[in-house]
């Protein structure tokens, strides 16, 4: 991954398509670094396109997970990362309460959670950034009680 280098006539590429997960981890490692170190002079910023350009097209081509859904592809992180709620409160800064919303599917993810969610575990936005199903928590005892006061009588013109 250092410079170009000389071999005969043709010289190798300081890049290339990621071939393996080793390269893929190297990558990512590079690409974070890059963007940690703040120099973002108009070459560093594009090494940092095309190293992201290349992680995309591999997590594209070798990650099942963006066919899951974002809650069970965060469950699965989690448990990779051995994380638990506690951990991604402290991660996310948000409530616990929040947090058990998310895992439960009674909240959807905010921009800013998706922004952090990406960045911890490497993978990208839209990955959370994606429709799915939520549970609705509706007290049905409220609702019976209600709709015994209303009227049985609906006209509707």
């Amino acid at each position: 991954m250092a410079g170009k280098v000389e071999t005969g006539n043709m010289a190798s590429l300081k890049y290339t398509v990621i071939k393996n997960r080793t390269q893929y981890n190297q990558y990512c490692i590079l690409v974070e670094e890059l963007v940690m170190a703040g120099n973002r002079n108009k070459s560093v910023q594009d090494e940092i396109d095309l190293i992201t350009l290349l992680i995309e097209k591999w997590d594209e081509e070798h990650n099942s997970f963006l066919r899951v859904d974002p809650i069970r592809l965060l469950k699965s992180l989690m448990a990779e990362h051995t994380m638990k709620s506690k951990d991604l409160v402290a991660l996310l800064r948000v409530s616990k309460g929040y947090v058990s919303e998310i895992l439960n599917y009674k909240k959807g993810l905010s921009k800013d959670v998706i922004r952090k969610l990406s960045a911890k575990f490497k993978v990208s936005q839209e990955a959370f950034n994606r429709p799915y199903k939520l549970n609705s928590s509706v007290n049905t005892t409220a609702g019976k009680s209600r709709r015994s006061k209303t009227s049985e009588k609906i006209i509707i013109s």
